[in-house]
């Protein structure tokens, strides 16, 4: 029996029909996803059949060290994942996952492919990297360098899965809960890396596509939650919910155009109890036009409740020159507007790297007191020390709510982080507020 790879399958000639496998007529031949790899060979072991293993091509990796030291909770992450090399960790933001992962490297001692899901991520990876004095790869719509060590993006490893999966022994995914996207899971499908690691703040999705992950990457193998950390190795922290009135004008609008979006669920007996629902409306809009005015009405309505006026004014009473704020936005026309108005710094996804760069360094030396942004910063970039987080708007996800909470929870010896939540009184921000999930 001999297996080979080709463009992400695994090609097994022989007489034996073996677990995970589909014949191809036109291969004359059984196939199987990569992702089988590593148990097809331990079925052929303990079957005893006798195989030629032509699947992987490992770019060579030298011997690895590091000088990092774990902590206890690090340590027993790292012990958890060894014992079957596979799984996902479950780690809240600032407790040093990103570190954990460079030790498992080393301790595995092989060529490694990690994905993130921005090229500020790619950076920052890099640039941790860089502990093992090694040239360090990336494989992006910037560079194609490839490495014992790659670093690449969810879009690009996309792209070119199918003529990488057998370069890596080692698969990383951060930010895993990207993974169970449509599309994205065809990475960890189509690579045959017998080692694979997930790491995320936040594993569970509110589309429920979080149970494919197990199959994916391997199941959760350890967690810990940020309470557990705090006060020993992040922030104590307190949350605040701030209660926020709509203006006479825009209560008017707000249920003019909710009353819209409510009508056509009615009238077409549509009942939204998650984002699948949502997503079947959104696929109706398409050759719907009322559902599309629907969509258009809700849409209105959501953006008069994230950008009432009065959500300004709490803002005004927040500042405070002793603290260093993050204001966190949905909307980028909001972002401007709090800028402009009170002469914050601003990032948006039209911030090139070097002008984060530049309004990070001066927030860090204390130069800015405070900075806003949209959605950017909710999402792994290693944002430098605050003690205060307003949210002004956002999705009302869970996931959301705890990696914007992770942004101000480095350490600090003198102050409690706080994290302020605007909500607009008697919108759908109140209901969300209070079924989220802490």
């Amino acid at each position: 029996m001999k297996i080979s790879y080709q463009k992400g399958t695994l090609i097994i000639k022989g007489d034996y029909h073996i677990p995970n496998t589909r014949w191809d007529a036109r291969s004359n031949c059984y196939r199987a996803q990569a992702l089988y790899y590593n148990d097809i060979i331990d079925y052929l072991h303990q079957s005893d059949i006798h195989y030629e293993d032509k699947v992987l091509d490992l770019i060579p990796c030298p011997e690895l060290s590091s000088t990092i030291h774990l902590r206890p909770y690090q340590k027993k992450a790292m012990d958890r994942w060894l014992h079957q090399k596979k799984g996902v960790i479950v780690m809240p933001t600032g407790s040093g996952k990103t570190l954990l992962a460079i030790k498992i490297i080393e301790q595995v001692n092989a060529p490694a492919f990690i994905v993130v899901p921005t090229l500020d991520l790619v950076r920052q990876w890099k640039k941790e990297l860089q502990i093992f004095n090694i040239d360090i790869g990336e494989y992006t719509g910037e560079n194609k360098d490839l490495c014992a060590i790659t670093v690449s993006t969810y879009d690009s490893a996309y792209i070119n899965a199918e003529n990488l999966g057998n370069r890596f022994k080692f698969l990383i995914f951060d930010e895993v809960h990207h993974l169970p996207g449509e599309g994205y899971q065809q990475i960890a499908e189509m690579f045959a890396s017998p080692y694979r690691l997930g790491l995320t703040a936040t594993y569970e999705r509110e589309d429920m596509r979080h149970e494919v992950t197990p199959r994916l990457i391997g199941g959760k193998v350890y967690e810990i939650r940020t309470d557990d950390l705090t006060g020993t190795y992040l922030a104590p922290y307190e949350t605040k919910k701030i209660l926020i009135d709509l203006t006479e004008k825009e209560r008017k609008e707000y249920e003019q155009y909710h009353k819209i979006f409510r009508d056509y669920l009615k009238s077409s007996h549509i009942k939204m109890r998650g984002p699948v629902d949502f997503k079947k409306l959104i696929m109706r809009s398409g050759n719907d036009k009322n559902a599309r005015d629907a969509l258009l009405a809700r849409n209105k309505a959501e953006r008069i409740a994230y950008n009432s006026k009065a959500k300004i004014e709490a803002i005004q009473k927040l500042l405070s020159k002793e603290d260093r704020i993050i204001i966190f936005t949905r909307y980028n026309d909001m972002v401007y507007q709090i800028s402009k108005r009170f002469f914050i710094p601003c990032i948006t996804y039209r911030s090139d790297s070097k002008e984060r760069e530049e309004i990070f360094n001066h927030f860090k030396q204390g130069r800015y007191s405070t900075l806003v942004s949209s959605q950017v910063l909710d999402e792994g970039i290693d944002v430098p020390e605050a003690n205060v987080g307003i949210i002004v708007s956002g999705t009302g996800s869970s996931r959301e709510y705890i990696q914007r909470l992770g942004r101000l929870l480095r350490p600090s010896e003198d102050k409690k982080a706080v994290l302020y939540e605007l909500v607009t009184k008697g919108t759908k921000e109140t209901r969300t507020a209070a079924r989220r999930k802490r």
